[in-house]
């Protein structure tokens, strides 16, 4: 059973579900430090009583405010107040509103060990459950304080396993223009992982941790740093289908240096998605890691970069988030 749960834990680090979509390159502060003036701190309840999600909130850093954009973080427990500031610093004109898991301390900062209550109700249905609630409080606010504003159009951006949440929570942002997939495949979760289980030479592992969220175990025995809940969430949870049917247009930037995705899960959904009846646009960033961070550290930041891409989309939104984005083979010209 130890060399069992040695293996897990080693197949659940070699596929990046500890990881929190960011790469230590991301961002290069580990302190916590205060709040600049255009952000703010604040509260939202989640799907059951006395749950509550701490979020951050910036206004638009120039004049005029042209868009909003919501951030579904990824798995790991990364508090983004001390973070938040340098890496959404190329949203220039968008109002921002960035989630938090509840039980995440929001002063953690990159690479943050999770608490072993967080890790005990952390599963994909219960983060599902209270982003949707959460986000339907927020913009219920929202309408209510500022009845006769204009709605600006809202970008979904999901990170890592943040992406998972993306068609489940589109019903719930009003005035949506796109959603937006950060270094997420788009598969299934469990077909993305077999592939980078047989891409790291983990498939006996990977096979073990079926047979274990099969079993009968009780839903909080943990195996690889997490509850046999959130395995099973994982195993069975669909979002393929959802964003190939979904009727929004569906950007995704990702790197083919990905230490946590193989390149054949960003290819096979990319293929799926040619039959997509709205707009998928994909770029693939060369060289660029998890964090969309290029070698040697610092040179190329792939993330301002999409940044610059949406506020140049935010000038003129009217074609469409697809219309004006380069190819691919574009993608870092740039950057």
């Amino acid at each position: 059973m130890a060399r069992m749960r040695f293996l897990l834990h080693a197949l659940a680090l070699a596929l990046g579900f500890a990881n929190a979509g960011l790469s230590a390159e991301t961002v290069a502060i580990t302190a916590p430090a205060p709040l600049p003036a255009e952000w703010s701190l604040d509260t939202l309840p989640g799907a059951h009583s006395g749950v509550i999600l701490t979020v951050l909130k910036r206004s638009a850093l120039a004049a005029p405010a042209r868009y909003r954009v919501v951030v579904v973080p990824g798995s790991g427990c990364t508090g983004w107040r001390p973070v938040a500031a340098r890496y959404f610093a190329g949203l220039l004109h968008a109002e921002l509103l960035v989630l938090h898991k509840p039980g995440v301390d929001i002063d953690a900062s990159l690479s943050a060990d999770c608490a072993p209550d967080f890790v005990a109700q952390d599963t994909l249905s219960s983060w599902r459950d209270h982003a949707q609630a959460a986000l339907q409080a927020h913009f219920s606010l929202s309408r209510t304080s500022s009845p006769t504003t204009p709605e600006l159009p809202v970008l979904l951006v999901g990170i890592s396993e943040g992406a998972e949440l993306l068609p489940a929570l589109a019903d719930s942002v009003p005035a949506l223009a796109g959603v937006v997939m950060i270094s997420a495949p788009g598969l299934d979760p469990r077909e993305a992982g077999e592939l980078q289980a047989w891409r790291r030479g983990r498939w006996f592992d990977w096979q073990a941790l079926q047979e274990a969220q099969a079993s009968g175990e009780r839903d909080d025995h943990l195996l690889a740093g997490r509850t046999l809940g959130y395995w099973r969430d994982f195993w069975r949870w669909s979002l393929a289908k959802p964003l190939l049917d979904a009727p929004w247009p569906l950007l995704r930037v990702w790197g083919d240096a990905d230490a946590f995705v193989a390149v054949a899960a960003y290819q096979r959904f990319g293929q799926q998605a040619q039959t997509r009846a709205a707009p998928f646009c994909d770029l693939r960033l060369p060289g660029a890691d998890h964090g969309l961070q290029s070698a040697p550290p610092g040179q190329r930041d792939g993330v301002q970069w999409l940044w610059a891409q949406l506020e140049a989309w935010a000038r003129h939104p009217a074609p469409g988030l697809c219309a004006h984005l380069p190819s691919s083979r574009e993608a870092l010209a740039g950057v």
